[in-house]
C-alpha cells in the first residue's frame, strides 16, 4: 500500500489558519532551504532565484523519495525588508527592496543532502545561483496574520488590521515582513491571489 506524503502545511495547519481578520498564531521553529537577493520582485534577478530555489527543493524531494521519504515541496514563502533593515519597506523604491525567497522542509533533510543536490544540479548544468540556496532555522514565535486576497500591491488594508491587532494586545512587531503565497503568482491573476500576512510580534 503507497504511503501517504508528508505535508508540512496539513502537519502544521494551527500555523498556517488565516482569514480575512487578523488573529495571533504560536509558530515553533522551522527548517527551510532560502535564497537571498535584492531588487525589485518583477526583475530577472527574481526569477533566476526563484528558479534556483526550486530546482533544489524538488531535487532534494527527489532524492529522499527514492530513499523512501516522500514529502509534498511547501508553497513559497517570503521575506521582505528595505534598505533600513525590518519594518516597513513599502514606501522605498523597490530596486532597494531586499528579499529572502523560502521553502519550508522536513527535519530529516540535512546539510549533506543539501550539498548532494547542488552538485548534481550544478553536474546537468543548472545555473550557479543554486549554490546560493542555504539550509535555515528560523523561529518567529508569536506572530499576527491575516489573509490577503488580491494583488500584492493592495496589501496595505490587511497590513493596517495586523496593526491594530497589535496595538489593541499591547504588542509590537520585529522581525521582517513575511508572506506565504497561497497561489502561484506566475499562473493566477493578480485579483485572485491568496497570500498570508505575518508579522513576528512581542
Amino acid at each position: 500500500m503507497e504511503h501517504q506524503k508528508l505535508d508540512l502545511f496539513e502537519l502544521h495547519k494551527e500555523e498556517y489558519r488565516a482569514t480575512g481578520e487578523p488573529r495571533l498564531v504560536e509558530t515553533g521553529p522551522a527548517l527551510y532551504l532560502a535564497i537571498e537577493g535584492r531588487g525589485e520582485p518583477a526583475g530577472e534577478l527574481f526569477a533566476t532565484r526563484l528558479e534556483a530555489l526550486f530546482a533544489v527543493a524538488y531535487g532534494i524531494k527527489m532524492a529522499k523519495k527514492r530513499a523512501g521519504c516522500d514529502y509534498e515541496v511547501a508553497k513559497l514563502e517570503g521575506l521582505w525588508w528595505g534598505s533600513r533593515g525590518p519594518g516597513d519597506f513599502s514606501q522605498d523604491p523597490k530596486d532597494e527592496w531586499n528579499w529572502k525567497l523560502i521553502i519550508r522542509t522536513p527535519d530529516f533533510v540535512s546539510q549533506d543532502d543539501l550539498m548532494t543536490t547542488v552538485s548534481t544540479l550544478l553536474e546537468k548544468g543548472k545555473g550557479h545561483d543554486v549554490k546560493r540556496v542555504t539550509l535555515e532555522t528560523i523561529d518567529e514565535g508569536r506572530c499576527a496574520q491575516i489573509l490577503h486576497t488580491g494583488s500584492y500591491a493592495e496589501e496595505r488594508p490587511a497590513i493596517e488590521k495586523l496593526n491594530h491587532l497589535a496595538q489593541e494586545q499591547g504588542l509590537s512587531f520585529h522581525g521582517f515582513h513575511h508572506e506565504i503565497y497561497l497561489s502561484d503568482f506566475r499562473r493566477v491573476p493578480p485579483e485572485r491571489l491568496k497570500t498570508i500576512l505575518r508579522m513576528p510580534v512581542c
